[in-house]
This record gives C-alpha cells, sequence and structure tokens, in this order.
C-alpha cells in the first residue's frame, strides 16, 4: 500500500523542484518531507529519487507514483466530498479566497445571496492572491478561488484544479477632472505616456497587466505612487498627483474631481475565474456556491442550472422566506 501522505511528498517535490519547496508547500520540516520520501521508497521497494548534481530527480518509477498522483487525489477528494454530503447534510463551511475588488465585486453579492438561498452554508472569506492562493487551494487552507489569468494560473485541463470563467473585466482610465483628455469618450492609452502613474505596488497581478497594457501600447509607464488600494489609487489621482488604469470591478464611486473614462480599443482586461480542488464539486454546497459565485458576476445572464451530481446526491435546495413566520424555512426533506 502506498500512503497518500507519502505520495504528496512526492508530487509537491517533483512539482516544486526541490525538497525545501514541498517541505514548505506542506507546512512541514525539510528532515520530514525527507523521512516521508524514504518512507514512501521502502513501501514500494525501489529507488524513487536520484541524485542530479546538488538536487535530485525522480526515478522512471518516481515518475510513473507522480503521474498517477494527481488523479489520485482528485478521487479522494471527490470521496471526501461524498462522504461529507452523507455525513453533514445541509451544513458545510466553505474558504473562499480573492484578491480584494473581487471580495467587494463577486464575493460579497454573492455571499448575501448565500446567506439567504443556503443558510447552512458558513462562507469564512480571505483575502488571496496569486501565486500563493494556488498554493493555499491544492494544500486545503482554501475551497474555492477567484483568480485572474497571469503566469503560474492553472491551465483549463490541470489535474488538480478545476477552474471556470467568470467575467472580463475592463480596465478604465481614471484621471483628473481638469486633465487635458478628461473630454475624450475614450481615452488612447498612448496619449497618457508623459502622465506620472499611480499604480499597484510591484509584484500584484493587476499591475503586471496595467505594465503590459502600457507597453503594448508603446512606453513603460512612469510609476510615481505605489498603493494596492484602489480607494487610494482615485484619492491620489482626484488631488492631481497622477493618473491611473483601475478595472470597473474596483468600483470606484462617482467624484467630481475625476474623470473615468473607457480606454480605447483594444482595452486592457483581468480575465477573472473561480477554481477549486477537483472532486470538490461533488459536494453540493460547493456547486452552490460555485454557481454564485458565477451569477454573482453575471448578474445579466439567467441563473446558471446545478450540475450533475453522482447518483445518491441532491444539490442544495434554494431557501424561501416568509416575512409572515419572520424567518427562513428549512431545507425540504428529501
Amino acid at each position: 500500500m502506498v500512503s497518500l501522505s507519502r505520495l504528496r511528498a512526492l508530487s509537491e517535490l517533483w512539482r516544486r523542484g526541490t525538497i525545501a519547496a514541498a517541505a514548505e508547500a506542506m507546512h512541514l520540516t525539510a528532515s520530514a518531507v525527507s523521512q516521508q520520501l524514504a518512507a514512501l521508497e521502502r513501501e514500494v521497494g525501489q529507488p524513487l529519487l536520484e541524485r542530479n548534481g546538488r538536487g535530485v530527480r525522480l526515478t522512471p518509477l518516481g515518475r510513473v507514483l507522480v503521474r498517477h498522483a494527481d488523479a489520485i487525489f482528485a478521487d479522494v477528494e471527490s470521496l471526501h466530498s461524498e462522504v461529507a454530503e452523507h455525513v453533514g447534510g445541509r451544513r458545510a463551511d466553505l474558504r473562499i479566497g480573492a484578491f480584494a475588488s473581487a471580495i467587494a465585486g463577486v464575493v460579497s453579492p454573492a455571499a448575501n445571496e448565500l446567506r439567504r438561498t443556503h443558510p447552512s452554508v458558513r462562507l469564512q472569506i480571505v483575502e488571496s492572491e496569486a501565486p500563493n492562493a494556488f498554493d493555499h487551494l491544492t494544500g486545503h487552507e482554501l475551497d474555492i478561488i477567484i483568480s485572474m489569468e497571469a503566469p503560474g494560473a492553472p491551465a483549463q485541463d490541470d489535474p488538480r484544479i478545476a477552474r471556470a470563467d467568470l467575467v472580463v473585466d475592463e480596465l478604465q482610465a481614471v484621471l483628473p477632472a481638469n486633465h487635458e483628455l478628461a473630454s475624450l469618450t475614450s481615452v488612447p492609452i498612448a496619449r497618457l505616456r508623459e502622465d506620472p502613474w499611480v499604480a499597484p505596488p510591484a509584484g500584484k497581478l493587476c499591475g503586471t497587466v496595467i505594465l503590459a497594457a502600457c507597453q503594448s501600447a508603446g512606453f513603460t509607464p512612469r510609476m510615481a505612487h505605489h498603493t494596492g488600494d484602489w480607494t487610494a489609487v482615485a484619492s491620489l489621482v482626484a488631488v492631481g498627483m497622477g493618473v491611473a488604469l483601475v478595472p470597473k470591478l474596483a468600483g470606484i464611486e462617482i467624484d467630481d474631481r475625476l474623470a473615468i473614462r473607457p480606454l480605447a480599443p483594444p482595452a486592457p482586461a483581468r480575465h477573472l475565474f473561480v477554481a477549486w480542488r477537483r472532486g470538490a464539486e461533488h459536494a453540493s454546497a460547493t456547486q452552490a456556491v460555485i454557481d454564485a459565485l458565477i451569477d454573482s458576476a453575471n448578474p445579466h445572464r439567467s441563473p446558471r442550472v446545478h450540475r450533475q451530481l453522482p447518483s445518491g446526491l441532491r444539490p442544495l435546495q434554494p431557501v424561501s422566506h416568509d416575512p409572515r413566520r419572520g424567518r427562513e424555512d428549512s431545507l425540504a426533506k428529501h
């Protein structure tokens, strides 16, 4: 028998390249991971690692185990979801990770709706950005995340992580009201090349999108001020400290000191998606949250139909509210 925890140690080593990185992902010491790997070699009776300079690489048998690991972990996730469905019934505690503007624009409305329709699903919301968000998801610290397309994001066919598109969030120009371009109906990014900029700190994904958009327009912006809070960005622009590109999802409030204008096409955008561990969608509570997030991001689209669950499982049914009784009706018993 192969221990799943030891198999995960091997998988993390292959994915991350070093025992130290694997240990960090598993919240273990490097020594503990080394012991897990040694024990796994004893279990299978063959070496799984071989020296490669200062590092290690997988043997052919090690590659066989890793090739099967992701499918095994997805099956285990599905098993846990189905067991939880039968044991826990309607109740579920789920942790959602997202960056700040996605929390405000997508997660909060979805959480409000879920509180009405599925009150037995309890949510914990955590601010989390890629690439750490993906590690927190695969490490079971988060159950669902919202992220954006960027280097390191999981592919559509990632064997560990399932995902669904949420929304294309276009960026718009935010200018001081007295800016020379404030009278335009749409602003060409290239016309902002001489301005000082207010932008997210280095390393923030949205900052990468903004920089790429400017460079595509033929210039590198002069980043004069840095803050990751969109309200703070708008406040600096409002007093004339610079210009900015801000995603629509940030929901910048109307201010007579600001001019908020669409960008001339092609406008840069953030492509948002929701992701979860493969197999977790077999829990109806998880699926209800995923669907609520998708509907929240697309308020003008018809509500999504629940996906087909495995035999014997049913999706959570919405709860109706009767104001005469002053409380939410309980879920109908199946």
